[in-house]
C-alpha cells in the first residue's frame, strides 16, 4: 500500500513537454490565472481528464446503473462549481476543459470578487492568512471553492485588510 506519510503524486505531466503549441497555451494560462508554475497546469488538467475518464466509463454500464452514477457525477461537478447548470449531460463533462477547474480556485475567486487589484496580489493574500472562508482561515490558492462557499469568502477578521480593503486604498505599513 505505500506509506501514508509519503502521499503519491495527483498529477500527471505531458508526455512532451516541449512542444511549442502547448508551451504557448500554458504561458496564456499561467499569466490568465496567476499561477506559479506549469504543475498548476497538470494538476487541473489531471483533474478534468480523471472526471472525463469517469464520464466516459459511465457510457459503457447498463442504463439503470448510469443513470444512477450519472446523476451522482453531474451533482459532484455541480456543487464543486465547474458545471455550470444542475441539469448537465455527459457531453457537458466531456467537453470540460482545465480553465473550467481553474475558475474555481480560491485565487481567481478572490481576485473576481474584488478583494484584490490583481490577480497575483490575490494570491499573496491568500498565502499571507488574509483571506477566509466562513471565518476559517485557507492559506492554499489552489483550494477548489465549492459553490455553496462562494459567497463565504471574505478578508480574516484580524486582517488589516478587513478595515481597509486593496480596492479602496493600501494599507499604511506603520498602522499594520
Amino acid at each position: 500500500m505505500g506509506d501514508p506519510r509519503k502521499s503519491k503524486k495527483k498529477w500527471m505531466g505531458p508526455s512532451h513537454p516541449w512542444i511549442k503549441i502547448n508551451l504557448g497555451k500554458e504561458q496564456i494560462l499561467i499569466g490568465k490565472y496567476g499561477l506559479r508554475n506549469k504543475k498548476e497546469i497538470w494538476i487541473a488538467q489531471t483533474m478534468i481528464r480523471n472526471f472525463r475518464h469517469q464520464a466516459r466509463s459511465l457510457l459503457a454500464l447498463p442504463p439503470a446503473e448510469r443513470n444512477i452514477r450519472e446523476k451522482q457525477l453531474i451533482q459532484k461537478l455541480y456543487r464543486m462549481g465547474i458545471l455550470e447548470k444542475d441539469n448537465s449531460t455527459l457531453d457537458d463533462i466531456l467537453s470540460l476543459t482545465e480553465e473550467n477547474y481553474l475558475e474555481r480556485r480560491l485565487q481567481t475567486i478572490v481576485y473576481k470578487k474584488g478583494l484584490a487589484r490583481t490577480i497575483y496580489q490575490a494570491r499573496q493574500l491568500i498565502t499571507h492568512g488574509h483571506i477566509a472562508i466562513s471565518g476559517r482561515k485557507v492559506t492554499s490558492p489552489g483550494y477548489v471553492v465549492l459553490r455553496g462557499e462562494e459567497d463565504l469568502i471574505d478578508y480574516y477578521p484580524t486582517s488589516p485588510f478587513k478595515q481597509n480593503p486593496p480596492s479602496q486604498g493600501e494599507v499604511n505599513v506603520e498602522q499594520a
